[in-house]
């Protein structure tokens, strides 16, 4: 009998094929195949009669390749080397002529191994005519295996199964037919024939929405649901069956998160109610400027937060310059106040130095607290990076340890073990998307016996950030006044495979910046040769279906710009006379210190630098940015770059350089960046570029999403809507005694390593 962990080559029949799905796809068992649902349907309507075509006519014929030709050409457009493969179809009426065109060599020579004569499929498309020939154009297809003309099957099929035999089961299919994520080797034919198979002779299918709540939503059976994901009659079943399968998804990550969350909330943690507030009122007082009402509101949010006895996890999200950093900073002296002690954690050293003399500068004699000359209400702020000696280490850590410091600014030097709180009460995470989830844990872990509080911070909301947002795992609070002092920023993109030449008034307008007595930012994606930023990788981009969009192969590759390179070439060449610098991760922590003083003093015109600079560095003298190949960076990191300039009351001008083709996710992401400076629109453009990322696990790149069914810009409704039922689900019946199958579906995610991301964050 076969049911769903029956083993997949029971149903496929072919034991290679059945080894391919379980090595390339992960298709273990009967279950995984019917999990494993179409990214697409292709509208095949009836197959048209080709003895009576007419121009213009939507065509949907079943043939077979008697020839495909590649012809090289040259584009007039861009004068590169095109290519044409050309195939006739034939179709038991008259020829066809079908016509593909690519820019790329590689892509010509895929096609062409895809259709050689003999190949058979399904083809649709518009009819043309062209030299009394009739033709399509870039038709969409499903290639279905030669078939022998005796009907003996052929590699597309099982013996027996002949053309007859497919044109049966097109027509069988109506008008949607079903598109798979497969895998080199495995047909759709072959595929589709397998899921037709183990959908008749599998019945005892596992329904985990309980019945109440699919009755009050309106959601179909399991049944039905697998009947319609892999058979559709027409899109509307196609929706009906998708929406019974993302709830189910998002039920089920829904009472895992909130199975945590009331996990966390039993934890408990310190109350931090400010206690005589004397450090923070002294340190309003003194505030040359009035706190904006945004400030002040969610000031007063972040308060209530940390009076509570369970932890506060909320993310601060405001534009570049919003004041997010004071917010937090009085967040911070609120929990001192109370007795405990905060940390801020930043990704570069560039950063945590910029933090720290910059929170220095506000509070005063307020930071030098113990003391000669410091303010008797004032505490300790400490800097603590991986370039301090192990002496200079030693102090620092030793006032954290006995509390007589409270506030600590550093990178990842202080997740050390070595280093120790007296009684960790807030963690402040700076541009949480540059920290893993092990990382955050390894600092939150350090608060003696309950956990401490929890602010993230940024400038642009990263995939995941939107996405534990919508899920409900961070309370949310936005600055949404416009930054104070700040300039239009204008940001175009310089396409250099179009316009070689257009490099040349790139550099012509840094020299006119600088003879204004301005000054740039040359941002490289690497330090020297291939080597990146620490932490740093290149931006990756995901087709329509989720997969990775493999990087075109450039017939002349050349090498990306680097910082140490580029510095050379700029003073020899088109920056030659100018005073130029480098700046980027490798460097001593004291030369990078005083490039950015030097910069920052005026001393340099031009900085060639990698992403150090991303966030956090504030020369309001800097008018220009250029970016070379921007292609390789995400939006949120675009944004925040150019984020640089226009900060001192002058127009800031943005220039994203690249040499990727107009149609491509790369120039796609550059339009998006250079159409808007807001910050939360582009991060929607990156959560659709990039996914969700893991939701309850430790990847953070975006890349492939850990959901299976759910995009969380799509099914926000249906998210909400999971989210109500998963919390009146645990508020009646907390064990989920009542729903065994489901409360196993919860189990099982939860055990799961990715489960770790509630508990760690």
């Amino acid at each position: 009998m076969i049911g769903l962990e029956s083993p997949v080559t029971t149903v496929l029949g072919d034991s290679k094929k059945s080894g391919k799905l379980t090595a390339n796809l992960h298709l273990h068992t009967v279950g995984d195949l019917l999990r494993h649902f179409p990214r697409r349907y292709l509208e095949t309507g009836k197959l048209t009669d080709v003895d009576d075509l007419e121009v213009g006519q939507m065509l949907t014929v079943i043939g077979e390749i008697e020839s495909s030709k590649e012809h090289p050409y040259t584009d007039r457009r861009t004068g590169r080397t095109a290519y044409r493969l050309e195939s006739v179809l034939r179709t038991g009426g008259p020829r066809l002529r079908m016509t593909f065109f690519a820019k790329k060599h590689h892509v010509s020579q895929w096609r062409l191994r895809q259709l050689p004569a003999g190949q058979r499929g399904l083809f649709l498309g518009k009819a043309e005519t062209f030299n009394g020939q009739w033709k399509l154009t870039n038709p969409r297809m499903v290639l279905f295996g030669p078939g022998d003309a005796d009907g003996s099957g052929g590699p597309g099929g099982p013996a027996g199964v002949g053309e007859a035999d497919d044109i049966a089961a097109v027509e069988a299919i109506a008008d949607l037919y079903p598109i798979y994520p497969l895998t080199k080797g495995i047909e759709s034919w072959d595929f589709q024939r397998a899921i037709t198979f183990a959908r008749s002779v599998v019945d005892d299918l596992p329904e985990l929405i309980p019945e109440a709540v699919r009755r009050e939503l309106g959601l179909l059976d399991i049944v039905r649901a697998y009947d319609l994901i892999h058979a559709p009659d027409d899109r509307a079943q196609v929706h009906d069956a998708q929406r019974y399968f993302r709830f189910e998804e998002a039920l089920v990550t829904q009472l895992v998160l909130g199975r945590r969350r009331r996990a966390v909330r039993d934890l408990g943690a310190v109350a931090r109610d400010g206690g005589d507030g004397a450090l923070l009122r002294t340190f309003d007082e003194r505030l040359p400027f009035t706190l904006t009402d945004g400030q002040r509101s969610i000031g007063a949010d972040l308060e209530a937060d940390l009076a509570r006895s369970h932890p506060m996890n909320r993310l601060l999200q405001g534009e570049v310059g919003s004041g997010k950093t004071l917010v937090a900073l009085r967040a911070m002296l609120r929990v001192v106040d109370s007795g405990g002690q905060a940390a801020l954690l930043a990704p570069t050293e560039v950063l945590a130095q910029q933090h720290h003399r910059a929170i220095t500068a506000l509070m005063g004699d307020l930071a030098a607290g113990g003391m000669l000359g410091g303010a008797p209400e004032g505490t300790g702020v400490e800097l603590l990076t991986g370039s301090l000696t192990k002496a200079q280490r030693t102090a620092p850590m030793s006032r954290l340890a006995s509390g007589e410091s409270g506030i600590v600014i550093g990178t990842h030097a202080l997740l050390e073990d070595k280093v120790q709180f007296a009684d960790l009460g807030l963690v402040v995470v700076d541009e949480q998307h540059r920290f893993g989830v092990e990382q955050r844990a390894a600092l939150t872990d350090k608060a003696a016996g309950t956990p401490p509080h929890v602010l993230v911070m940024t400038a642009t909301p990263i995939p995941r950030t939107v996405a534990m947002t919508v899920f409900g795992d961070l309370e949310t609070s936005t600055l949404t006044e416009l930054p104070s002092g700040r300039a239009p920023i204008q940001t175009s993109v310089v396409n250099l495979l179009d316009h070689p030449g257009w490099m040349t008034r790139v550099w012509e307008r840094v020299r006119e910046e600088v003879a204004k007595g301005h000054q740039a930012y040359v941002v490289c994606p690497r330090i020297s040769g291939d080597e990146l930023e620490q932490g740093e990788r290149d931006q990756v981009d995901l087709d329509e279906d989720g997969d990775l969009v493999p990087p075109a192969v450039e017939e002349a590759p050349r090498p990306l710009a680097a910082v140490e390179d580029g510095v050379v070439a700029l003073a020899q060449g088109p920056l030659s006379g100018l005073r130029l610098a480098a700046l980027h991760g490798r460097m001593p922590a004291d030369e990078k210190d005083a490039t950015m003083r030097a910069f920052a003093a005026g001393d340099i015109d031009v900085l060639v630098s990698t992403t150090v600079i991303e966030v956090g560095v504030d020369v309001a003298n800097a008018t220009i940015m250029v970016l070379l190949d921007a292609d390789r960076f995400g939006v949120s990191q675009l944004h925040q770059l150019r984020g640089r300039v226009g900060r001192g009351g002058l127009p800031g001008l943005c220039l994203l350089v690249s040499a990727v083709d107009a149609e491509s996710p790369a120039r796609e992401r550059l339009d998006a960046v250079a159409s808007t400076t807001d910050g939360f629109a582009l991060s929607r453009v990156d959560l659709e570029q990039r996914r969700e990322g893991d939701v309850l696990g430790s990847s953070q790149a975006g890349r492939r999403s850990g959901l299976r069914h759910l995009q969380v810009l799509r099914d926000e409704t249906t998210i909400v809507e999971a989210r109500a039922a998963a919390e009146a689900l645990l508020e009646a019946d907390p064990a989920l005694l009542g729903t065994p199958l489901l409360a196993q579906a919860v189990d099982s995610l939860e055990a799961d390593t990715r489960g770790d991301f509630i508990e760690k964050s």
